[in-house]
C-alpha cells in the first residue's frame, strides 16, 4: 500500500470515528452519510478532468488533528480582530481554528427578520430549516471533500433571510487561525437561505494569524428563492503554509440573482469551488474572482454555471496576477440544457504573468445543448503592457511604481464589481499594499 494510500486510510477511519459520536440529526445523518461516501471517493486524483492540473497530495500525505480534540486555546481579542472586519459594526462570527467562539462574535447587530445562529443551536431553535436543507444543495457524495466535509458535520453557520426582508447590513462569517491551530484540520458547513424576494450580504473570511500548517475544508450551501438576491464575498488569506479547499454551491429561484466574489491571495494550496443551478425562469448570475500568487503558491478556480430554466443570464470574470514560481488554474464550465432558450452567458478570465516561472492552465468551457442561446467565453495570457510602461515613464513615473500601478490597475478592474463600499475599499487597499507597498 503505497503512504498516500496509508495515510488516506486515516483520514477514513477519522470520519468513520466522527460518523459514530453522539450528535442530534440531521448532523449525525449527514456524518454518516459522509463517512460512507469518502470511504467510497477518498480524495480526488489528477486523472480526474476537474482536478487535472491540482495534486491534493501534499493534503492527503499529512496527518491533521480534528478541530476541538486539542484544548482551547484564548480566543483572539476584538483589537486583533479589528483590522480584518472592514471597519463594519456588522453581525460578525468568529470561528477560531475551526471552532465557534462566541465570546469573540456579535450579533446585537442583526436586522429585524434575518435569523444567524450556529448550527449547534439550529438543531433546536431552527430545527425544520435545518432539517431540510442541511446536506441538501451540496451532497455528501458531491466529491471526496464534499464528503470529508459532511463526516465532520457539527461546526458551521445557519443563516435564514426571511420573505421581503431588504438588508443593507452584511453578515460576516471571520475564520482565524493562530498558533495553536497547527497541524488543525477544519470542516465547517454554512447553510445561507433566502426566502422569496429578499435580500442579503454575506463575507466570509479566512485569516492565518501565524505561519503554520492547518487544513481548511469548508463547504457552503445556498438556497435563493424567487426574486431574492444574495451578495457573496469570500476572503480567502489564509497563512503560506495552509492548505484550503472551499465549495460554495446555490440554487436558485425565478428571477433571482447570485453575485459573488472571490478574493484569493494566501494559503500554499487552494482550490475555490463554485456552482450554481439556475432553476427559475429569469434569474441569474455574476461570479467575479482576483487571485494574486506569488513564491510557490498553487490556486485553483473551478465554476460551473448550469442554465436549466429558460431567459436567464451568467456573467463570470476572474483576474490573476502570478508572480515567482507560482500556479494559477481556471477550469470555468458554461452548460445549457436544453429547456434553456434564451439563456445569456459571458465568461472571461484574464491573467498575468509576472515572472518567467509562474504558469497559469486556464480553460472556459461552453457546452450547450439549446439553439436559441447567445454565450461567448475566452481567455487571455500576458505580460505588463510595455507600451503602457513607457508611456507612464515618459510622465515622470519610476519604472518600478510604473509597473506596480499598472498591476494594481489590472487588479481593481475585478475590485470595483463589489457592491459593499467598504469591503471593496479595503479590498482596493490590501491590493494597493500589495503591489506597491504603500498604505
Amino acid at each position: 500500500m503505497s503512504a498516500t494510500m496509508s495515510v488516506a486510510s486515516t483520514f477514513a477511519e477519522q470520519a468513520s470515528a466522527s460518523a459514530t459520536a453522539n450528535i442530534a440529526a440531521p448532523l449525525s445523518t449527514l456524518r454518516r452519510l459522509g463517512a460512507a461516501a469518502f470511504a467510497q471517493l477518498g480524495f480526488p486524483t489528477m486523472r480526474l478532468e476537474d482536478w487535472h492540473y491540482t495534486s491534493v497530495r501534499d493534503i492527503a500525505d499529512a496527518q491533521f488533528i480534528v478541530a476541538g480534540e486539542r484544548a482551547q486555546t484564548p480566543r483572539p481579542t476584538s483589537a486583533e480582530l479589528r483590522p480584518y472586519t472592514f471597519g463594519g459594526e456588522w453581525p460578525l462570527l468568529v470561528f477560531h481554528n475551526g471552532q465557534f467562539a462566541a465570546d469573540a462574535s456579535s450579533l446585537r447587530a442583526l436586522p429585524d427578520g434575518v435569523r444567524v445562529m450556529p448550527l449547534a443551536r439550529a438543531v433546536d431553535e431552527a430545527a425544520d430549516l435545518l432539517q431540510s436543507q442541511l446536506g441538501a444543495t451540496v451532497k455528501a457524495d458531491r466529491d471526496g471533500f464534499s464528503a470529508l466535509n459532511a463526516a465532520f458535520a457539527g461546526e458551521g453557520t445557519l443563516i435564514h433571510v426571511a420573505k421581503e426582508m431588504v438588508s443593507d447590513t452584511p453578515i460576516h462569517i471571520l475564520h482565524v487561525v493562530d498558533a495553536a491551530g497547527a497541524q488543525v484540520m477544519a470542516h465547517v458547513r454554512h447553510v445561507i437561505v433566502v426566502e422569496r424576494h429578499a435580500k442579503a450580504t454575506v463575507i466570509e473570511s479566512y485569516i492565518g494569524l501565524a505561519d503554520v500548517p492547518y487544513f481548511t475544508n469548508t463547504v457552503t450551501e445556498v438556497v435563493i428563492e424567487d426574486g431574492a438576491t444574495l451578495n457573496h464575498v469570500r476572503v480567502q488569506r489564509e497563512a503560506a503554509t495552509a492548505f484550503h479547499v472551499s465549495t460554495t454551491e446555490a440554487l436558485q429561484g425565478r428571477d433571482s440573482h447570485f453575485v459573488q466574489f472571490t478574493f484569493q491571495t494566501g494559503a500554499r494550496l487552494s482550490r475555490s469551488n463554485v456552482y450554481t443551478v439556475l432553476n427559475g425562469d429569469g434569474c441569474g448570475t455574476t461570479l467575479n474572482g482576483l487571485y494574486m500568487l506569488d513564491a510557490h503558491q498553487h490556486g485553483d478556480h473551478q465554476t460551473r454555471v448550469e442554465h436549466v430554466a429558460p431567459n436567464c443570464f451568467s456573467r463570470e470574470l476572474y483576474k490573476g496576477l502570478l508572480d515567482g514560481h507560482s500556479h494559477g488554474v481556471f477550469n470555468g464550465k458554461v452548460f445549457v440544457h436544453p429547456e434553456a432558450q434564451k439563456t445569456d452567458g459571458k465568461q472571461t478570465n484574464n491573467t498575468l504573468l509576472l515572472s518567467d516561472k509562474a504558469q497559469i492552465d486556464t480553460k472556459p468551457q461552453l457546452e450547450i445543448f439549446a439553439d436559441d442561446v447567445k454565450c461567448t467565453h475566452g481567455a487571455t495570457v500576458g505580460r505588463i503592457d510595455e507600451m503602457a510602461q513607457f508611456y507612464l515613464k515618459s510622465r515622470g513615473i519610476g519604472p518600478v511604481l510604473a509597473k506596480q500601478l499598472l498591476m494594481y490597475a489590472f487588479a481593481a478592474d475585478a475590485i470595483e464589481t463589489i457592491e459593499n463600499e467598504a469591503v471593496r475599499d479595503e479590498l482596493e487597499r490590501m491590493t494597493m499594499v500589495r503591489f506597491t507597498g504603500d498604505a
